[in-house]
C-alpha cells in the first residue's frame, strides 16, 4: 500500500470553503493520504468567508478550534518574512506561497490557479493543481484508503445524514466532479 504522508501540501482558503471541499481534504489528510499545512493567514481569510456568509462568531471560532485540534501540526509559522520578496499575480495570495516555501511543500491545492503561475513556482520546487485534480490524485494513488476515508465523510454527516451517492452529487456540484466519478467508480 502507498501512502503519501511524506506528501506536504498547503492549502488555500478557496479549498476550505466550502465545507463539501475541505471535509474530503480534511478526512483524506485524518487517513494519512497526504499532510495537509496552512497559515495563519489562510485561516484569517476563512474567517473572513464565513462571516460574509452570515455565520455565527461562536461557530467560526468551533470550526477553526476543530481544525487545528484534528491537525495539531498543520498550522505553518515564521513564513511572514518571505512575503514581501515574492511576486505573484495577485499580492494577497503571496502568504499561501511563503507558507509552502517554509514548510518545503510539494503542492499548493487552490482553485484559483491563474494566480500561482507555473514557472514562478518551479523556482521554488512547487506546483500549485486544483482541488480536483490533487483530489483526484490521491485517490489514484491509494483507492482503498481514499474510499474507507471517504466512507468515514460519509457516515459522519448526520446534518442531514446522507448516502455515498448524494454526497457525490454535492461534491460534484462543488466542482469535484472528476474526484467525485472516480469514487463513485470505486464504489
Amino acid at each position: 500500500m502507498i501512502h503519501s504522508v511524506r506528501f506536504t501540501c498547503v492549502i488555500d482558503t478557496n479549498v476550505i470553503y466550502p465545507i463539501e471541499i475541505r471535509d474530503l481534504l480534511f478526512w483524506f489528510a485524518f487517513y494519512d493520504l497526504f499532510t495537509i499545512k496552512w497559515s495563519k493567514d489562510v485561516f484569517r481569510e476563512w474567517e473572513s468567508v464565513m462571516r460574509r456568509k452570515g455565520i455565527a462568531e461562536m461557530e467560526i471560532s468551533n470550526r477553526i478550534q476543530r481544525a487545528n485540534d484534528a491537525f495539531p501540526d498543520a498550522l505553518v509559522n515564521n513564513y511572514e518574512e518571505l512575503i514581501d520578496h515574492l511576486k505573484l499575480p495577485d499580492p494577497n495570495d503571496r502568504h499561501v506561497l511563503a507558507a509552502a516555501i517554509k514548510t518545503n511543500a510539494n503542492l499548493i491545492v487552490t482553485n484559483n490557479l491563474k494566480d500561482f503561475p507555473d514557472h514562478y513556482l518551479a523556482k521554488f520546487g512547487l506546483k500549485a493543481i486544483s482541488a480536483d485534480d490533487f483530489l483526484t490524485d490521491l485517490v489514484d494513488i491509494n483507492p482503498s484508503e481514499a474510499i474507507f476515508a471517504f466512507r468515514q465523510l460519509v457516515l459522519n454527516r448526520t446534518n442531514p445524514a446522507m448516502d455515498e451517492f448524494r454526497v457525490l452529487n454535492i461534491l460534484r456540484k462543488q466542482g469535484l466532479k472528476n474526484t467525485s466519478n472516480y469514487l463513485h467508480s470505486l464504489l
